[in-house]
């Protein structure tokens, strides 16, 4: 049921109300109050399922892999986080930037930041080329989302690993 709605939220957003969620899940509102208590419940269970899968895809392109060099790594991660597959998670959590998210996850905002210093600072060797690496990868997100320019933000984002230098980090 969870992941059902999860899956429509991924693809619509959050609703308003439950009813679209029961009926991505196949179910009644009454249902849905039953297994979750209430709205905001079952809210935060949809947002912490989402970024369960979203930690997982985006932790999963941005591991170090034996044999190739970070640069590399990062824009293959690029590429998935900013492309189709990663839209949906880019777009619900977006959403709670906007919003208000306090109310749903405290203190989501630090965490959906911090959550990727690990894999960048091992890939780039430490905490100020992994906090730059972040810094980049969320501002030209936020461009993305904002003006849909898909060619200039993954043009700017090879600069960035055009930067970073191949050779360098191998």
């Amino acid at each position: 049921m969870l992941d059902a709605c999860t899956d429509h939220a991924l693809e619509h957003g959050l609703p308003d109300r439950m009813g679209p969620l029961a009926a991505a899940a196949g179910t009644s509102t009454r249902m849905l109050v039953y297994h979750f208590g209430d709205r905001d419940t079952l809210l935060r269970a949809v947002l912490r399922r989402a970024r369960e899968r979203q930690l997982a895809v985006f932790g999963d392109l941005l591991r170090v892999r034996a044999g190739e060099a970070y640069p590399v790594t990062l824009q293959r991660a690029w590429d998935g986080i900013s492309g189709a597959a990663g839209r949906p998670y880019l777009r619900i959590f977006g959403e709670r930037r906007e919003g208000a998210v306090d109310e749903l996850w405290p203190g989501f905002r630090q965490v959906a930041t911090t959550d990727w210093l690990a894999p960048l600072h091992e890939g780039l060797g430490g905490p100020g080329p992994a906090t730059l690496a972040l810094a980049v990868i969320r501002g030209l997100l936020a461009d993305l989302d904002a003006t849909g320019d898909t060619a200039r933000t993954d043009a700017a984002f090879g600069h960035f690993v055009a930067l970073l230098g191949v050779d360098q980090l191998g």
